[in-house]
């Protein structure tokens, strides 16, 4: 199926000035008209959002993102600047907030890197050495340890091979390898797992996962789930569903955030800003497949710690609810 794409796209009669002064009357004086942010901010794409900083600085001689940062709290907030972050820095700022402070954010750094493409992660490292002055892997190796670390330290050379290149007896090898270092011994080479998983194109690793339940009549996440714990076993099945359908993936990670009590309003916020000019009409489609409700509507009534005007802005990058 071909990929659909994303739900915000470039607005038509933009004017980046006209825009920079409706953004500076909804910030004047007292109070901050949020509804009129949202209603500029959210209907623009990312490229006219980065004209619309600019303008807002020539015409007005403020900076935008502090003055948003001053009018604005919380998860409004947080989801505004997000929408504002060029794609790059705003994975690096993720990566690094996942890695800062006293916990890690392990899913944070895991959804980031088994995602993203390797062109799409050198960028990261370029940015995130000029950014913080310090490499991406050098803070994974201080901050992760054991597999976990080396899966990420892994992913993050953005080293996969980008071909669609098919050789039958390398998958074959590949595919007998997997069972070999898992089902059919005692204890697991996890270093196998991670060889193969993090270096193979796309193409030659769904036809390794065909082979895999041949051989061992099993799907390779049943052996990743009964040979692999912890956040490596995290890792690895994202790895595979990324393969497998990157969209569906993401439509887990955002069901899983809102569902049950409360909402993990970072991981919402992440996919549906990182995601909503590339693929989020495929995501809204395999979230309906997947839990028989539209994105749309999951945000819209399903939960109530969202605050209202957040929820208006995701609820605009998650589409109308048009069956999907």
């Amino acid at each position: 199926m071909a990929a659909k794409g994303g739900t915000i796209k470039a607005a038509s009669g933009f004017s980046a000035t006209e825009d920079a002064q409706t953004l500076r009357k909804a910030m004047k004086g007292l109070g901050t008209d949020e509804d009129a942010i949202i209603n500029v901010l959210a209907y623009r794409n990312m490229a006219q959002r980065q004209e619309i900083r600019t303008a807002y600085k020539t015409t007005i001689g403020r900076d935008l993102m502090d003055d948003l940062k001053s009018e604005l709290s919380g998860n409004l907030e947080q989801v505004i600047l997000a929408m504002m972050t060029p794609t790059v820095l705003y994975d690096v700022q993720e990566l690094r907030k996942a890695m800062r402070g006293a916990g890690t954010d392990e899913s944070c750094l895991i959804e980031i890197l088994a995602s993203r493409m390797p062109e799409e992660i050198r960028r990261i490292n370029q940015t995130y050495q000029l950014q913080y002055g310090r490499s991406l892997e050098d803070d994974i190796r201080s901050d992760t340890s054991l597999m976990f670390q080396r899966v990420l330290v892994s992913l993050s050379a953005g080293g996969r091979d980008e071909g669609n290149y098919l050789e039958d007896a390398l998958v074959k090898q590949d595919a007998q390898d997997l069972y070999e270092a898992g089902e059919k011994k005692w204890g697991t080479d996890e270093v196998k797992f991670l060889t193969v998983l993090c270096s193979r194109n796309q193409n030659h690793l769904l036809h390794v996962f065909d082979e895999y339940k041949r051989i061992s009549q099993k799907d390779i996440e049943q052996s990743i789930k009964s040979e692999t714990s912890g956040s490596f076993e995290e890792a690895l099945l994202a790895i595979v569903k990324c393969m497998r359908n990157k969209s569906a993936y993401f439509a887990e990670r955002l069901y899983k955030s809102m569902k049950g009590l409360g909402t993990d309003d970072n991981t919402l916020i992440r996919v549906m800003v990182s995601r909503v000019e590339i693929d989020m009409l495929d995501i809204r489609a395999n979230f309906k497949r997947l839990y028989g409700k539209s994105l749309y509507s999951f945000i819209k009534v399903g939960h109530s710690s969202l605050a209202l005007a957040q929820r208006k802005v995701l609820m605009k990058g998650g589409g109308s609810d048009l069956g999907i």
